[in-house]
C-alpha cells in the first residue's frame, strides 16, 4: 500500500497540471524571485532584470523547444514564435528549399503530410521487447548487448504491463473510491469537498460511513479522487497504448523509423493533438515578458522555434535525431529536451548528431528525468555519452528539479540526479505557466526545470553574444546558488535517507540567472 501511494503522489506530482484561467496566483512567479530578497529559491530573474540588463542592449535568441507540441496561438506565446521568413505560409512549396514545405514556426516529424498525426505510441520497452521477443525465445548469449537491452525490456515489461498485482490492487482501489466519491458528493450536494467538510459528517447509514472512511484515508494523503482516477487513466493509457504489443501508430508517419537514411518526413503542424506539455515548457522558457497578461518566462528576448518529436508515450531516437538536427541547421542557439526514457535501442542515431552542437555553436538542455534515481547507475536518454562512456559535446547541461524552499525538501522528491550526469538543479515544483487555449496552470517535474535553466541560457546568448556555448554553459555552472546543508534524498522510500544538495549534481546548486550574467561578463571581459 505505501509503495503504491508514493508512486501515486509522485506521478500527480510530475504530471499533473491544474488548469485555470487568467489571474493571479501565490505560485505564479516565484521562480523568477531571489533566495536573499524573497526568501523564495528562485533564479533571481527580476533581480537580473532590474539591476543588470536594464541599460544594456539584447540580441534575438532562437531557442527550439523540442518537444510535444506547443499552442503556437497562446495569448503569452504568439508574439515570441521563431518565424522563418524565407517560406511563404500555406504555399505548399519548400521555399527555402530546407527539405521541409511550410515549415514557418517549426516543424512536426511525428505527422503524416496529409495532415494526420501520431498522438499515442508505445514505450520504448515495449517496442524493444515486441521486436526480440521470439528472437530471444529460446534464450540468448549472457553479455550479448542486444540481448542483455532485451532481458532488461522484458523484466520491465513484465513488471508494468497491467498484469502484475500491485496493477489490480490499485485499480481495486480506485473503483472503491469512485463509489465512495460519489456518495459523498451527493451527500454533500457539491463537486468537491475538503477532510474538514468529510469529518463532520455524522451518519447512522452503513455505506455513506464506508464512504467517508475511505475518503478520509486519501485525503490525509493529499491524495483527492481525481488524482486517483488521473493514475486509473494512466495505467488505462499503459494498457491500451504504453504496453500493448498490438498497437503501433508508426504507420501515420509512413516512414522507416529503424533507418534515419531520410530525415524528410512528417508535417508543419508544430501544434499536434495534444499541445499541454510543450506549451508550459515553451512558456517556462519565454512566455512574453511584460505584456501584463499570464506569466512572465525568464527569457525576454527570444525566438521559440517549436519542433514535435514527443507523442503521449516515448519519443523514437530517429524523431529525436532528426529534431535536433533540424533546430540546429534553422538557427537555433539553445536546444530544450524536457523528456526522456529508459531505452535507445537507435542510439546511434543521436549520438551521431550530437558533434553538430559544438560544430554550430549551440547549446543542448536536457532535463534529468522524474524516477527519483541516480544518473549516475541508470541512464535517462537521450544520454551525452557514446558507447564507451565518454561526452560526446561540452555543449550539454543536465537539469534536476528543484522547489522553492531552501531545507531539507529543496531537491524535488521525484526528481533524478548524479554527481556525476546532472549538472545543476533549477525550478520544477508548483510551476506556475501555461496551458493551451490561453490558460494557465501549475505543473512540477524535470520538464519545467529544464527549460528554466535553458531560459537562463538564452537570456546570457542575448545579451552576451560573443560567448560560447561552452562559455555560457561555465558562467552557469560557476554562479549556482549552492546549498551545502542535507536535504531528503528523492524517491527515498525506506524513509527520509538524508544527502547533502552538493552531493546531487556536478555544481551543486541552483542555476540563478543574476549570478550567470555576473560570470558572463567576467568571461566576456577576458576575451577582449
Amino acid at each position: 500500500m505505501r509503495k503504491i501511494i508514493l508512486m501515486l503522489l509522485v506521478l500527480v506530482i510530475s504530471l499533473g497540471a491544474s488548469a485555470q484561467k487568467k489571474g493571479k496566483n501565490p505560485l505564479m512567479n516565484w521562480y523568477n524571485k531571489d533566495l536573499t530578497k524573497d526568501k523564495t529559491f528562485g533564479v533571481s530573474t527580476e533581480k537580473a532584470y532590474k539591476e543588470i540588463l536594464a541599460n544594456k542592449t539584447a540580441t534575438p535568441v532562437i531557442v527550439a523547444i523540442i518537444d510535444g507540441g506547443t499552442d503556437i496561438k497562446h495569448e503569452d506565446l504568439k508574439n515570441v514564435l521563431w518565424v522563418n521568413t524565407d517560406e511563404i505560409p500555406g504555399n505548399g512549396i519548400d521555399d527555402d528549399k530546407n527539405g521541409y514545405i511550410d515549415d514557418v514556426n517549426g516543424w512536426n516529424f511525428i505527422g503524416n503530410p496529409d495532415g494526420r498525426n501520431v498522438q499515442w505510441d508505445n514505450l520504448e520497452v515495449t517496442r524493444v521487447y515486441r521486436k526480440y521477443k521470439d528472437v530471444f525465445a529460446n534464450g540468448g548469449t549472457d553479455g550479448d548487448p542486444v540481448y542483455e537491452m532485451y532481458k532488461k525490456a522484458k523484466a520491465k515489461f513484465d513488471e508494468n504491463s497491467g498484469t502484475n498485482p500491485q496493477t489490480a490492487t490499485f485499480l481495486t482501489m480506485e473503483k472503491t473510491f469512485r463509489k465512495a466519491d460519489s456518495l459523498i458528493r451527493l451527500h454533500l450536494k457539491k463537486e468537491t469537498y475538503t477532510l474538514k467538510e468529510i469529518t463532520k459528517i455524522k451518519t447512522d447509514d452503513t455505506q455513506l460511513s464506508t464512504a467517508v472512511s475511505t475518503a478520509k484515508f486519501w485525503l490525509e494523503q493529499g491524495v483527492k479522487y481525481s488524482d486517483i482516477k488521473a493514475y486509473a487513466d494512466y495505467l488505462d493509457g499503459n494498457a491500451k497504448y504504453s504496453y500493448n504489443l498490438d498497437f503501433d501508430p508508426r504507420s501515420i508517419v509512413g516512414d522507416n523509423w529503424e533507418d534515419n537514411s531520410n530525415r524528410y518526413y512528417g508535417n508543419n503542424d508544430v501544434a499536434g493533438p495534444d499541445p499541454s506539455h510543450g506549451t508550459f515548457v515553451a512558456g517556462c522558457v519565454g512566455a512574453q515578458r511584460g505584456n501584463g497578461i499570464g506569466v512572465d518566462g525568464i527569457a525576454g528576448n527570444v525566438q521559440l522555434m517549436i519542433v514535435r518529436v514527443v507523442p503521449d508515450g516515448d519519443e523514437r531516437d530517429k524523431d529525436v535525431a532528426n529534431g535536433i538536427r533540424y533546430a540546429i541547421e534553422n538557427g537555433a542557439k539553445v536546444i530544450n529536451m524536457s523528456f526522456g526514457k529508459s531505452f535507445s535501442p537507435q542510439k546511434q542515431f543521436v549520438d551521431e548528431v550530437l558533434p553538430l552542437a559544438e560544430k554550430y555553436d549551440v547549446l543542448l538542455v536536457h532535463a534529468a528525468g522524474n524516477d527519483g534515481e541516480n544518473n549516475d547507475v541508470v541512464t535517462n536518454y537521450p544520454e551525452n555519452r557514446d558507447a564507451k562512456g565518454n561526452k560526446i559535446t561540452q555543449n550539454w547541461i543536465t537539469v534536476g528539479a528543484s522547489s522553492k524552499t531552501a531545507g531539507i525538501m529543496l531537491p524535488a522528491s521525484f526528481s533524478n540526479y548524479g554527481k556525476q550526469n546532472v549538472d545543476l538543479f533549477a525550478p520544477g515544483v508548483d510551476v506556475w505557466g501555461l496551458e493551451p487555449g490561453n490558460k494557465y496552470g501549475s505543473a512540477s517535474g524535470t520538464s519545467m526545470a529544464s527549460p528554466i535553466a535553458a531560459g537562463v541560457a538564452a537570456v546570457i546568448r542575448s545579451y552576451y553574444p560573443q560567448l560560447t556555448a561552452a562559455e555560457v554553459k561555465e558562467a552557469m555552472m560557476k554562479s549556482v546558488t549552492p546549498y551545502d546543508g542535507e536535504v531528503t534524498k528523492p524517491a527515498a522510500e525506506d524513509g527520509k535517507v538524508m544527502i547533502k544538495f552538493s552531493e546531487l549534481s556536478v555544481s551543486g546548486g541552483v542555476v540563478n540567472l543574476y549570478n550567470a550574467l555576473k560570470a558572463a561578463e567576467e568571461i566576456a571581459a577576458k576575451k577582449k
